[in-house]
């Protein structure tokens, strides 16, 4: 279909939804999106494209989306009818006219990403669907010294599910941190790179979180990234503690980004 296009900044709550791409029978994010538009486009279908394919489970505080809408409306209008027609785990935030060379996920430069893990002895029933329960004692110098080596242009062959699609897994991690929420004693972990694959970030943080209880040395990764085998990193943890928080178009936003190779 051809149109007008948009693009929109949204967050949503993953937790009921089987991923952000649209599949038979199941209830996505995307699919939730495109009903709302259709029905404004007065049954014209709309197809919707996210920068990131999240996963079930996975949530979103920055995901961009873009699409072709059959006819002209005010940004504002459009984006206060699609908040009326979503549920309360959608929340479209921004929203603008584009050229019609705008894409949302192939003229992505970078992605950032958090994840959190609650240490707290007992799990925290608030925490639940946005945080990976550990309960083990954690050393916070041990996991910066494995986060440093993750740093620049690596194969992370190892660190990719069996089902990635993706025949190049060469991939550039500009920043990887991690700090303490002492409120809610969490460990928010920060990701940002020109792309990740397919449970990438949920098996760094299962080979990390081993790390940091004392499972292995972080040294290890170094040999980990040379393996190139799946079956030397950890496991891949929950996506309860994964959010899509930053999609950048342009390289000299992306903090790190002069770290390259």
């Amino acid at each position: 279909m051809t149109g007008l296009r948009y693009k929109a900044k949204i967050i949503y709550d993953g937790t009921h939804f089987s991923g952000y791409q649209i599949q038979p029978d199941e209830r996505t994010v995307q699919g939730d999106l495109e009903k709302v538009l259709t029905k404004i486009a007065k049954g014209e279908k709309v197809r919707v494209h996210g920068a990131g394919r999240t996963d079930a489970g996975v949530h979103a505080r920055g995901q961009i989306i873009h699409f072709d809408f059959p006819f002209e409306i005010d940004p504002v209008g459009l984006m206060t009818g699609m908040n009326s027609g979503t549920t309360s785990e959608i929340t479209i935030l921004d929203m603008e006219r584009v050229e019609d060379s705008f894409h949302a996920r192939y003229l992505a430069k970078g992605k950032k990403y958090t994840y959190r893990v609650d240490n707290n002895r007992f799990r925290d029933p608030f925490l639940r669907h946005y945080s990976h329960h550990h309960r083990y004692p954690m050393t916070i110098e041990k996991v910066e010294q494995a986060l440093n080596q993750l740093v620049g242009r690596h194969d992370f062959t190892s660190f990719a599910s069996t089902h990635s699609d993706k025949k190049d897994k060469v991939r550039t991690i500009y920043q990887a941190s991690v700090k303490m929420d002492e409120d809610t004693n969490e460990w928010v972990f920060t990701f940002v790179g020109n792309g990740f694959l397919y449970n990438m970030i949920r098996i760094l943080m299962g080979t990390l979180l081993q790390v940091a209880d004392g499972r292995r040395e972080p040294e290890e990764i170094k040999a980990i990234i040379a393996a190139k085998d799946r079956e030397a990193a950890g496991p891949t943890l929950s996506p309860s503690g994964l959010c899509m928080e930053t999609v950048y178009y342009d390289t000299e936003e992306i903090p790190g980004y002069n770290k390259e190779g």
